[in-house]
């Protein structure tokens, strides 16, 4: 039997229908994989993975992908085409842990201002790669003896780096060795970069989700043309094939070290973009039947691809560098940290015979491109937030999308300071990633145990007409949690204290480290408070929990004429 789910308040009907709507199934499925093959998987997957022994990283990477990837992606995905709203609207479903989702938004705030700043990056070496010859494939005068010509052969000295290694910490970043003295003076290079960065996410925010759309075909298909480019070229370096195999044979032993299960998940977050909001504020533009379950086979597939590739490139070229310092380890050739990519890929691009600016103009593009499509979905996220939170006294899109630039801007200078990756690594660990990780057990608890997982299910039958596996089941309900919990435990049992490089910092740093953690984790405790208070005064302490359990009386599907499965009255499994 079926029922009419009407809205009889007139506003809040109103409030409910989607404004914006993609303009193709297609124009969803590239902007998601725009969304999540992006940084991510360039930048940070490599240098996670140089971090954690190579292949000793790269299995739990694929198990986390199976049992907590992909089965977070396909619930956030169905979360926000079934309500059709922003993150933090959506956990209507559960008022008491609606704090997750204000958490996800947080995170996404702090995620966009270094993923900012990475842009700004790569636009320094995309201005650079128009020179007459590139200025990281020959050592400069003024760096003295550290350095060691590309073209040089068994360089013995292992205290020699390369001049792509330098270019980069000495020409780009004047990096500090340690902050403790403070961060220094923003470069006027890099905040111009930062400027055009911010003015190009802002541009595409203000024209709204159907020119992203648009230009999501560009966004998913382009990076894949230079990525095989630059794998044909370093797989035939000398040593590369030392480094493919240091990237791909485990160390067994280090299998049970939490820290490299811990790095694991929270690289699928950001490989895949999950736990953010941002998945679900895209699917929140999709017709409400799509049936989305091939995209999302097809969108993280592609994903975990391109981490491979970008892998094979990375590690290739390090072994080519090996071979080159007459270093053994793969481990030990360059030190660690976001910068990796902005070595390794320089490196290689240098060795090409023919017209190297070319493909390191193409190269640095791509990252740019593959940036603005990170950075507009979390961009959008913000935003949608907003809109939903204000309905009809929201200020205008243009208004919302050029104020977010103008203070993502101010915030990111901080990246721009010769301390500046200091931060990053700061705000990457305590703001995001620490925090990812409670916030996404926090959503699974929500969706399956508070709003129930056979509700959930029977949303899914309604919505796209298919019976969720029990694969799909078992995941959100407990292997996905429970692994994920698993991994917290242990991490937090055996953490050690932060460092970048090697490097320790200063007690003020963490401090500030911990007030980031600190102020996301307790938007889960004050939201579900905030749930419980404002229900019925009449009721007791424990009525009013129960009823901050159940959804609220709007949630639903976004168009109010929607037809919904008396199934989906029902209340919660267990804990309503």
């Amino acid at each position: 039997m079926k029922q009419a789910y009407t809205c009889s308040n007139p506003k809040l009907q109103a409030a409910t229908q989607p404004g914006e709507k993609w303009g193709s199934g297609l124009e969803f499925l590239f902007s998601c994989i725009s969304l999540s093959v992006g940084l991510g998987n360039i930048w940070r997957f490599p240098y996670i993975a140089f971090q954690n022994g190579g292949g000793t990283f790269v299995i739990p990477y694929f198990i986390a992908l199976l049992v907590i990837g992909r089965p977070v992606y396909y619930l956030e995905i169905v979360v926000g085409q079934f309500s059709g709203r922003g993150v933090l609207r959506a956990f209507d479903m559960a008022p008491v842990l609606k704090g997750v989702a204000a958490g996800q938004v947080l995170a996404t705030t702090a995620s966009i201002t270094y993923y900012s700043s990475i842009m700004a990056l790569t636009l320094r070496f995309l201005f650079a790669s128009f020179s007459a010859v590139l200025p990281w494939s020959y050592c400069h005068d003024n760096w003295g003896a550290d350095c060691y010509e590309s073209n040089a052969s068994n360089v013995s000295n292992s205290s020699l780096m390369s001049p792509a290694q330098l270019y980069f910490e000495r020409e780009i970043l004047h990096e500090l060795p340690n902050i403790d003295s403070g961060l220094g003076m923003p470069n006027w290079q890099l905040v111009a970069c930062l400027a055009f960065s911010w003015l190009v996410i802002g541009g595409v925010l203000v024209r709204g989700i159907k020119s992203s759309g648009k230009a999501a075909y560009f966004l998913g298909i382009f990076p894949y043309v230079v990525l095989v480019v630059l794998l044909l070229r370093a797989v035939t370096l000398p040593g590369a094939i030392n480094g493919i195999i240091y990237f791909f044979k485990p160390q067994w032993r280090e299998l049970l070290n939490p820290l490299v299960w811990y790095a694991a998940v929270t690289q699928v977050f950001f490989s895949l973009a999950i736990c953010f909001g941002t998945l679900i504020t895209y699917a929140s533009y999709n017709n409400f039947n799509r049936n989305v379950y091939k995209d999302i086979v097809i969108i993280t597939t592609m994903d975990s691809c391109s981490s491979i590739f970008a892998g094979c490139i990375t590690f290739g070229i390090l072994g080519n560098l090996a071979q080159k310092t007459g270093i053994t380890d793969i481990g030990s050739v360059v030190k660690g940290g976001a910068g990796l990519a902005f070595i390794s890929y320089p490196e290689a691009i240098a060795k090409f015979e023919y017209v190297p600016q070319v493909f390191a103009v193409l190269f640095f593009l791509m990252l740019f491109v593959l940036g603005i499509g990170s950075t507009v979905g979390m961009g959008s996220c913000i935003v949608r937030v907003i809109r939903d939170h204000w309905e009809h006294r929201a200020p205008p899109n243009w208004m919302l999308a050029s104020g977010l630039a103008v203070l993502g801007f101010a915030v990111s200078i901080v990246y721009m300071t010769p301390g500046g990756q200091f931060i990053l690594n700061l705000v990457d660990f305590y703001g995001v990633s620490f925090t990812a990780l409670i916030l996404a057990i926090g959503e699974l608890l929500a969706v399956s145990w508070i709003y129930g997982l056979r509700r959930f299910c029977a949303d899914i039958k309604f919505m796209m007409g298919i019976e969720t596996g029990w694969y799909w089941r078992l995941c959100w309900a407990y292997i996905t949690p429970g692994l994920m919990t698993a991994v917290l435990l242990y991490m937090l049992v055996d953490m050690t204290e932060l460092t970048y490089k090697g490097v320790a910092y200063p007690r003020l740093a963490h401090g500030i480290g911990w007030t980031l953690a600190t102020f996301g984790l307790l938007q889960i405790p004050g939201w579900a408070l905030y749930a419980i208070i404002k229900q019925r005064k009449t009721h007791t302490f424990w009525q009013k929990v129960r009823d901050a359990c159940r959804p609220d009386n709007n949630w639903g599907p976004a168009s109010a004429q929607i037809a919904l499965d008396d199934d989906n009255s029902k209340e919660g499994e267990l804990l309503c």
